[in-house]
């Protein structure tokens, strides 16, 4: 992903009529909504350029400088474009100021995805010649034809051996859907079950209806048949270390909703609550752990962690005096054991999961959970929050409020 150079973005601001360029005068009125729509568009890349597009934000319609104040705010604002959730999966997009035509600009560069179609607000949005357009089912078509042709992730890639059958219908039609997709596109009602499943990334396509890994993963009937790594191993141990007595186990599995909504149940359960009745005239009421934090970190841990050559599941282990998340797979793409946690510093090993995760709502933005988690300790009084980075995984420790 080499930066395109100063001559390269004038020549594209000059191009009226590109495929690959929008601007924008500004970040206001409808701007934010219609920059999103060409972000999307730019990663489905109908016609197959594989090339970055470039959104230009002070700059009119003929590619002449606005003189838009281009503040640090603004930037941060466009980069957030990246994490929001709206465009799912995640782009991949970078923001800088850039001095063009003797005036600053801020230019978004948005690569095309590896997983297309890409949604915004659950439309799929293409670029037609100098203007956007929403894809109709053949452009949805094409678009996952051409993620079969460079899949990347092992999150969608098939499962061989598994049929159709092992999808559940009735989830993908009734629960996962309707979250996934706009509702007027699923009233137009042009779509076959098997076109949305291939658009979606549940199948490999419509002509080879072979569930993906994220297929089995969200819609599957008995998904550790298939991923014999799909399971949370709980234990509630009496003591601090794993030979004291086990006071609680359980292996959670099923789809990846069923896992993280029993996992809740399992961690608020286990989440005592001490009630001081001496100190104040009021109880006061304290938790060893914040609940979010552990949320967070839990989610983290099945989001970011590798399904592929393993059968180790998530560990959680709850300790009388800490509790360790085991998250099988080290670090991935531009995350580093030295750079890890850092906010915003993020990537995707099974962008396509993330993706199902925030649709399904149990996450509301990428690249924010360990600062949250660890704002959360801080705020309970919690010791800091740990982590220890390796090729193979990574150990999160979470140490109890004392």
């Amino acid at each position: 992903m080499t930066p395109l150079s100063d001559e390269q973005l004038t020549a594209m601001l000059n191009d009226l009529e590109s495929d690959n360029v929008e601007r924008k005068e500004s970040w206001a009125g409808d701007g934010p909504k219609k920059g999103r729509q060409a972000v999307c568009a730019f990663a489905n890349d109908l016609p197959n350029r594989s090339k970055p597009g470039v959104l230009f934000v002070g700059a009119r319609n003929d590619g002449s400088p606005s003189n838009l104040d281009v503040t640090d705010q603004l930037l941060l604002t466009l980069a957030d474009i990246k994490t929001d959730g709206r465009i799912l999966p995640p782009p991949t997009i970078v923001v800088e100021p850039r001095t063009l035509k003797g005036a600053r600009m801020a230019v978004v560069t948005v690569w095309p995805a590896d997983a297309p179609p890409v949604r915004f607000d659950g439309h799929v949005w293409i670029r037609v010649g100098p203007r956007r357009g929403l894809a109709t089912a053949q452009d949805e078509s094409v678009l996952n034809e051409k993620r079969r042709s460079q899949d990347r992730s092992f999150d969608i890639q098939p499962m061989h051996g598994c049929p159709l059958k092992e999808l559940s219908r009735v989830v993908f039609e009734n629960e996962y859907l309707p979250n996934a997709v706009a509702p007027d596109v699923l009233e137009a009602n042009e779509r076959s079950y098997e076109q949305r499943l291939a658009a979606t990334g549940m199948i490999a396509s419509v002509d080879d209806p072979t569930p993906t890994v994220v297929g089995v993963l969200t819609l599957g009937k008995s998904p550790r048949s298939w991923l014999p790594c799909d399971y949370v191993q709980f234990l509630r141990v009496q003591g601090t270390t794993l030979t004291d007595p086990v006071a609680d186990s359980a292996e959670i599995d099923g789809t990846l909703d069923q896992i993280l909504r029993r996992l809740d149940e399992k961690i608020r359960a286990s989440l005592t609550t001490a009630v001081d009745f001496t100190s104040a005239v009021r109880e006061i009421r304290t938790t060893p752990y914040p609940l979010t934090a552990l949320q967070q970190i839990t989610r983290n841990a099945v989001m970011h962690r590798t399904y592929q050559h393993t059968n180790a599941p998530v560990r959680v282990y709850w300790f009388d005096d800490r509790i360790e998340v085991h998250s099988p797979g080290g670090p991935y793409g531009i995350v580093t054991a030295q750079n890890f946690g850092q906010p915003g510093v993020t990537d995707y090993r099974n962008p396509t999961i993330a993706s199902v995760l925030k649709t399904l709502g149990f996450v509301q933005r990428f690249g924010f959970g360990i600062s949250e988690a660890r704002r959360a300790m801080l705020v309970n009084g919690n010791p800091s929050l740990d982590f220890q980075v390796e090729p193979t995984h990574v150990l999160f420790t979470l140490r109890k409020a004392t």
